[in-house]
């Protein structure tokens, strides 16, 4: 994620009201009978580009989900502005059962507390179900000394300001995950932000900077290779795709458990019945041994969890993350 500038973003907001218009006048508009849906394809909006973790996600499970509504799922990718241009326009969009969202950290919590003004509330959506979470880990170059997370910690709370830390960007969950884990543990460690997870990534495995967060999708095939070294994983046990690496709760570091977490969400006031059978025909496609297996593969945790779970789990990541994001000044303005 990176600081937007008005000027694009309001450019884009515009081409993507323009593009709203004309799929009203196409059809896509207009109340549903929950009792006829699905009769025509569904657009699922990923507001980021194609190839990534969210994009991977939606395009493994919309087939899935599609066989079993008897309809195609479209993946809408609408990036752009921190994930705000897609959201926007899913807010947008008619509450007719044909548009989804899938919705994560940034777009339902962090941005409501970084940006002064957007163009969509979090309360423009119904929650559908909770899908799958990408664990976040702490992770070295190997050639930065560090052997330990015991050792790391050791490291960085003797020489506050010395070490820096690479990021996808301002406002991401690997950025406030280490905002969280500097606060818990009373370290300064300065923050390099970068335009994307690639560009993180390279400049750690090039040892450009010594240390960073990783999600596990975009870790996984570097810590095989030896390229990097995961130190601990933020959450309170150890995860399953690296069950030698402890975590922090273990090394007495309590309250980091951070996640890069996907939801799928429609636009508020879409009718309950549809709204009930995606979340029943979504907890049943995750169930499905050989989609789990793609997605634990990738690097996901599948934690499917129904509406109002997702709900209350939304409420309390705002508190959290609000409380955070605000006491550290962090903006991406």
């Amino acid at each position: 994620m990176s600081a937007r500038t008005i000027d694009p973003v309001r450019r884009s907001l515009l081409m993507s009201g323009a593009a709203g218009s004309a799929a009203m006048a196409l059809g896509w508009s207009g109340p549903a009978r929950a009792d006829a849906w699905p009769s025509k394809p569904i657009r699922w909006v990923v507001a980021y580009p194609a190839g990534g973790g969210s994009d991977f996600l939606a395009r493994q499970l919309a087939p899935v989900l599609g066989k079993a509504l008897g309809q195609t799922l479209v993946i809408d990718n609408r990036p752009g502005a921190a994930g705000i241009i897609g959201t926007d326009n899913a807010a947008k969009s008619p509450p007719d059962g044909y548009t989804l969202l899938t919705g994560d950290n940034g777009a339902m919590v962090f941005n409501s507390a970084l940006y002064k003004k957007l163009p969509y509330s979090p309360a423009d959506f119904a929650p559908v179900g909770f899908m799958a979470r990408f664990p976040l880990l702490l992770v070295a170059n190997p050639g930065a000394g560090f052997a330990s997370a015991k050792q790391w910690l050791e490291a960085v709370k003797a020489r506050p300001g010395k070490y820096s830390y690479a990021s996808p960007g301002i406002g991401s969950p690997h950025h406030l995950a280490m905002e969280l884990l500097k606060d818990r543990t009373h370290s300064y460690i300065v923050h390099v932000p970068y335009r994307g997870t690639a560009f993180s990534t390279q400049d750690l495995i090039a040892g450009v900077v010594p240390m960073g967060i990783l999600d596990t999708a975009a870790a996984l095939p570097h810590l095989r290779a030896g390229k990097l070294k995961a130190l601990a994983v933020l959450a309170p046990r150890r995860i399953a795709a690296l069950p030698e690496v402890p975590s922090f709760e273990e090394l007495g570091v309590s309250g980091v458990d951070v996640s890069a977490w996907q939801g799928l969400f429609v636009p508020k006031g879409t009718p309950e019945p549809i709204v009930a059978r995606l979340g029943a025909e979504l907890a049943k496609a995750l169930g499905q041994p050989e989609l789990k297996g793609r997605l634990e593969d990738f690097g996901l945790e599948v934690a499917p969890g129904d509406a109002a779970s997702l709900a209350r789990f939304i409420q309390a990541e705002t508190q959290k993350w609000h409380a955070l994001i605000h006491n550290r000044g962090i903006t991406a303005e």
